[in-house]
C-alpha cells in the first residue's frame, strides 16, 4: 500500500492511498482537480473518498469528484455533509475493497461536534483533531472534548503515522517553543521541520511517538506544561484548564 500527501488550497494536504493495482482512495479532497490530476499522473481509479468533517476545505471536491467517479462516499452523521453514501460513526469499520485497506471509526469532537478519524493499516487520519506540534481551534466542541479526544489518540500505537490535514507543523512549531522551551525532543524536530520546508517537503506523516515527545498539546501533564499552566492561570491539577488556557495561548499568539 501507498501514500502520498497531495498539497491543496492554501496549506491543506489531501491524502491519497493506493495499491499495486491501482485502485485508489482520498481523505478530505478539498479540491477535485488536485485529485484528477494525481490519478491521471499515477494511472489510478479512485474507489472511495473518506470525510472527516464539514468544512469546505476538507468537502469542497466531493461533488465533482461523484460526477466522474462511481465511489463510497464515508462521511460522519452531519446534515452539512452532502453526496454521501456512507454514513459511519464512532466504532465502526470501514472496509475498502481496493485498495484493501481496513479502517476504524473514532470519534473525536472538538474541532467541529461530528468530527471523526480513521486509523488502520498503520495510519491516522484524523483532520483537524491532530496537528503536528499542534491541534485544531475549538470552533464547535468545548476543551474537555477535545482533551479527550487527543487523549483517545494518543493512547494509538507509538509507530502510527499521523496524517494531518494541514501544514501547519512550522508555525505550530513557534508556539511550542514558546511554552516548553527546554524539550530538547522539539529542538530536533524543529531543525527537521527546517530541513523539509527549506526543500519543499511536506513535514507529514509523523509518527505518534514523535507527538508525544513534541506537541505540548499531548504533553499537558508534563512538568514543564504543568509550570506554563500555573503561571497562566491553570492550577496544578486543573487539567482541562490547563488545556483551554494552551488552547487560547495559541490563538492568541503571534510569534
Amino acid at each position: 500500500m501507498h501514500l502520498m500527501a497531495l498539497p491543496a488550497l492554501a496549506d491543506n494536504y489531501i491524502w491519497l492511498m493506493h495499491d499495486d493495482q491501482g485502485r485508489a482512495a482520498v481523505v478530505d479532497p478539498g479540491d477535485a482537480d488536485v485529485v484528477e490530476k494525481a490519478l491521471a499522473e499515477h494511472g489510478l481509479s479512485l474507489r472511495a473518498i473518506l470525510l472527516t468533517h464539514h468544512h469546505q476545505d476538507h468537502i469542497g471536491g466531493v461533488a465533482q469528484l461523484q460526477q466522474s467517479h462511481p465511489v463510497e462516499i464515508h462521511a460522519p452523521n452531519d446534515p452539512r455533509i452532502d453526496h454521501v453514501n456512507q454514513r459511519v460513526a464512532d466504532g465502526d469499520v470501514v472496509e475498502l475493497r481496493g485498495p484493501d485497506v481496513r479502517l476504524e471509526v473514532l470519534a473525536v469532537p472538538g474541532h467541529t461536534l461530528s468530527h471523526i478519524a480513521y486509523v488502520g493499516a498503520g495510519w491516522l487520519f484524523c483532520g483537524d483533531t491532530l496537528f503536528s506540534l499542534g491541534c485544531g481551534r475549538l470552533f464547535e466542541g468545548s476543551p474537555e472534548q477535545m482533551l479527550a479526544s487527543l487523549e483517545r489518540l494518543s493512547a494509538l500505537p507509538g509507530t502510527t503515522q499521523v496524517c494531518c490535514a494541514h501544514e501547519y507543523t512550522a508555525s505550530n512549531g513557534r508556539f511550542a517553543l514558546a511554552v516548553d522551551p527546554e524539550n530538547p525532543d522539539l529542538a530536533e524536530r524543529l531543525a527537521e521541520v527546517a530541513r523539509l520546508r527549506g526543500l519543499s517537503l511536506p513535514t507529514l506523516p509523523v509518527p505518534l511517538a514523535r507527538e508525544l515527545e513534541t506537541n505540548p498539546f499531548l504533553r499537558i501533564d508534563r512538568p514543564a506544561l504543568v509550570r506554563w499552566g500555573e503561571r497562566n492561570g491553570a492550577e496544578a491539577g486543573d487539567r482541562v484548564g490547563r488545556f483551554a488556557a494552551l488552547r487560547q495561548a495559541k490563538d492568541h499568539f503571534r510569534g
